[in-house]
């Protein structure tokens, strides 16, 4: 096992981090900043982090040994040994969790519904605590599967629409004004600018209807 011992997390040296997803200051003694460097048990939180694709909240890593007494941790505790991690559950589901964990070698388990997080270490083999408790409704995923792909969304063409339209009204009026403050040869087409105007607005109208509908609609089919 290869471990690296700190008296303050500042002393670890930048260049010889690997751990892209993770700071020395994360992995370090809560209670006094002291940093044993576990780089086995390191390389397996990476990798977890790889496999699950999210960030990993690191509740608590290494502990000295006066600090896991303070907070009452086993006396042979793996935290001592920088082996162990203490991950929070708020972004995680905690079943998918647990298998990838153990597919990236951690064999050690203890869970903690109550405190929200699950304990993970290098083994032996072994786990303790009850499972968090099954969602009522899967684990909210990263990216809905059924989101409408953003050019084939209703609602964003008709806002769309409307906002086109909207512009185009503002921009006839514009050029309605300034027609007939100037060129009086081209007075008669004021009238005509008039009724352009009316259309887009119309138009922005027609968008504005149109996104109501599909929202009202993605809203009963699910897609919130």
């Amino acid at each position: 096992m290869t471990t690296i011992f700190f008296d303050h997390w500042r002393e670890a040296p930048e260049d010889a981090w690997r751990w892209p997803n993770f700071s020395p200051a994360e992995i370090a003694c809560r209670g006094t900043g002291k940093l044993l460097v576990n780089e086995p048990a390191l390389d397996k939180l990476q990798a977890l982090r790889d496999r699950l694709g999210k960030p990993l909240i690191v509740r608590s890593a290494y502990r000295s040994p006066e600090h896991n007494r303070a907070v009452g941790g086993a006396t042979r505790s793996k935290h001592m040994d920088g082996a162990a991690f203490d991950i929070a559950m708020a972004n995680h589901d905690p079943v998918a969790f647990e298998a990838a964990a153990r597919e990236v070698g951690f064999l050690g388990f203890g869970f903690y519904p109550r405190s929200g997080f699950i304990h993970v270490d290098l083994g032996p083999a072994r786990q303790w605590g009850e499972r968090f408790p099954v969602r009522a409704t899967a684990f909210a995923a990263e990216t809905p599967p059924a989101r409408e792909a953003l050019a084939e969304s209703r609602t964003l063409k008709g806002g769309g629409a409307a906002g086109v339209a909207t512009l185009g009204a503002a921009g006839v009026e514009v050029a309605q004004s300034v027609l007939a403050e100037t060129q009086s040869a081209i007075l008669p087409l004021v009238p005509y600018l008039d009724t352009l105007r009316w259309v887009f607005i119309l138009v922005a109208l027609g968008g504005i209807a149109v996104t109501i509908y599909a929202r009202l609609d993605d809203w009963k089919r699910g897609r919130r």
